[in-house]
């Protein structure tokens, strides 16, 4: 059973967090979380927030964007066709621990230039992250509890230029009933069904998000609700 609270996030694991996870039922899974970010608008929210810290940038300047826990590179190459109609010059990179996604990343993105991808585990004590002008972390914090994501953020901030792009879920009770109700007709693997529910009870309150935020140096930080339940979280670098 999936327990949902709002006093704290839920500790339950994800199936998906399963690094072995491969075959049709990984390429199922993908396309049921697919499914579901686009009803809910998400990808827009992550590229809403580029634009944001793009404000005023040079477009004659290459941008090397990555994003973290990529999973199949949908997020990558949203952005390679907005950069592409909005006459940025990206230098697209994808990051994730599984390489089983990596390879259906790779495969998907066959035609887009562009993008790279890495096997990383991005906690590891080795500094492995490239340098970068913008970070992108979408749908993927909720998955650490609260001091790795404070730990993480500040290990991504010293290795990006410009800023990082957060894109996650409102611990919400009215999200999680609704995810309930449209997930068992929709969705086909019961993963996705499971996930998505724990995932919402993994989410955040504003206010667990201004707390990280006061533990990270030089940066301006804006944190805005957008639908469907999500928080759109822009941090951007200042000089120290």
């Amino acid at each position: 059973m999936i327990y949902f609270s709002n006093k704290e996030r839920s500790k339950q694991p994800e199936i998906m967090d399963d690094f072995h996870l491969q075959g049709n039922e990984m390429k199922v899974l993908l396309n049921d979380l697919k499914r579901v970010n686009r009803w809910l608008g998400g990808n827009s929210v992550t590229l809403d927030g580029i634009e944001i810290l793009l404000k005023n940038y040079s477009k004659k300047d290459k941008i090397t964007i990555i994003d973290f826990g990529c999973g199949d590179g949908e997020m990558l190459r949203q952005c390679a066709k907005f950069g592409h109609h909005n006459g940025y010059n990206f230098n697209l990179i994808g990051i994730d621990f599984n390489p089983n996604i990596l390879i259906e990343a790779s495969k998907k993105s066959d035609g887009f230039p562009n993008i790279s991808y890495q096997k990383m585990d991005v906690f590891s004590a080795e500094n492995l992250i490239p340098n970068c002008d913008i970070a992108l972390c979408t749908l993927f914090l909720h998955h650490f509890r609260n001091e790795k994501i404070e730990f993480l953020l500040k290990k991504i901030l010293n290795k990006t230029s410009i800023g990082v792009v957060i894109n996650d879920l409102q611990r919400s009770r009215i999200a999680f009933q609704l995810f309930k109700l449209i997930s068992n007709p929709f969705l086909k693997t019961k993963i996705a069904r499971h996930d998505g529910l724990v995932s919402v009870a993994r989410g955040f309150k504003k206010q667990e998000l201004a707390l990280i935020s006061t533990k990270l140096d030089s940066q301006h930080n804006s944190i805005k609700w957008r639908w469907a339940f999500r928080y759109q979280w822009i941090i951007k670098k200042t000089n120290p």
